[in-house]
């Protein structure tokens, strides 16, 4: 978590400085308020795509259940009786 903090921190001082270069006519506050706003948008641009990306991901493959197992062969061996005709009355 320190380790995005600092990214975060490191990214807005170069986007301050890049802001800084181009309105050098005014004052440094408008130049960081616009780099925050910038990099807001940027955070939250990347958010949107991890959300997405996320959303996107396969679903967890299904445990093997020795019940369920169980009685699936159970109902399959009922059906083939059935059909074999064991039963007069079903």
């Amino acid at each position: 978590m320190p380790a995005r903090v600092l990214l975060c921190w490191y990214r807005s001082v170069r986007l301050t400085q890049k802001l800084g270069d181009v309105m050098a006519g005014q004052s440094k506050k408008m130049a960081a308020a616009l780099a925050a706003v910038s990099l807001y948008l940027q955070q939250e641009e990347a958010a949107a795509a991890q959300e997405l990306q996320a959303s996107q991901k396969k679903p967890e493959s299904f445990e093997f259940n020795q019940w369920g197992q169980s009685g699936r062969q159970e109902m399959m061996a009922m059906r083939k009786l059935i059909q074999l005709r064991a039963f007069t009355r079903f």
